[in-house]
């Protein structure tokens, strides 16, 4: 146990560590019912004007493409959840890689539920900003350059209609993927951590509603996005 805290603390730091495990724990206590999620929302610049990361290339290719798509067969996510995304209005970037999928990126104008927990995020001004979730990039393409052509992408489309920051949560557990896109330019806003207890949630936040107690998805928080003043 020691040993493991040692571990988890050299690599998220004290406070973060402490809740991994303490998250591991509930995990392991409830079988799976009770868990501890904690989310840093981070605000990535957009380039404008953009210029592209890659070249372009005939074999890899980043495209929006709806739910006809056959490619969406292929998407390591419950087909429910990718169809409920696009019932909602949510853009998908897709990337291909000699045809096989090797990635996507989804973003969402105006507001954003989340899906692992309760809570739904609110953007103050969605003429300048956009909120994006969910970047996968297939494991073999992991050491290529799928992540920097889907953001290529994003970005391009981005500058083009005026937005000038992508939103987005990332988990404060992650490392790799927070120096991914703190390579990105990254600003760290706030953080939010939730308890949750079977279908009872207990939302801790630095930000507006700061305490948020909620059952399944009766009362949950509001937490809007109206200021880009770093996280400190």
């Amino acid at each position: 146990m020691f040993k493991s805290l040692k571990s988890a603390i050299s690599s998220l730091g004290l406070s973060n560590g402490v809740l991994y495990l303490l998250g591991r724990a509930m995990q392991a206590v409830s079988g799976g019912r009770w868990f501890l999620v904690r989310y840093y929302l981070v605000a990535q610049p957009v380039p404008n004007p953009f210029v592209p990361v890659c070249r372009p290339s005939e074999n890899d290719r980043v495209v929006e493409i709806d739910r006809q798509n056959p490619i969406v067969k292929t998407f390591p996510r419950p087909s429910a959840v990718i169809q409920n995304r696009f019932e909602k209005g949510l853009v998908c970037l897709a990337a291909t890689s000699k045809q096989t999928f090797s990635g996507f990126l989804w973003f969402a104008r105006g507001a954003y539920d989340e899906d692992e927990v309760h809570c739904r995020f609110v953007l103050a001004n969605p003429d300048t900003m956009v909120w994006d979730f969910d970047v996968y990039v297939e494991p073999q393409f992991r050491l290529g350059r799928t992540f920097a052509r889907l953001w290529d992408a994003a970005n391009e489309q981005f500058s083009s209609s005026g937005i000038q920051w992508s939103i987005s949560r990332i988990s404060a557990f992650n490392q790799q993927s927070l120096q991914s896109h703190e390579r990105l330019g990254i600003r760290r806003l706030n953080s939010l951590t939730f308890v949750c207890l079977g279908g009872l949630q207990i939302g801790f936040m630095s930000c507006s509603p700061y305490l948020n107690i909620c059952t399944k998805d009766i009362n949950r928080p509001v937490v809007v996005i109206d200021s880009l003043d770093p996280l400190t």
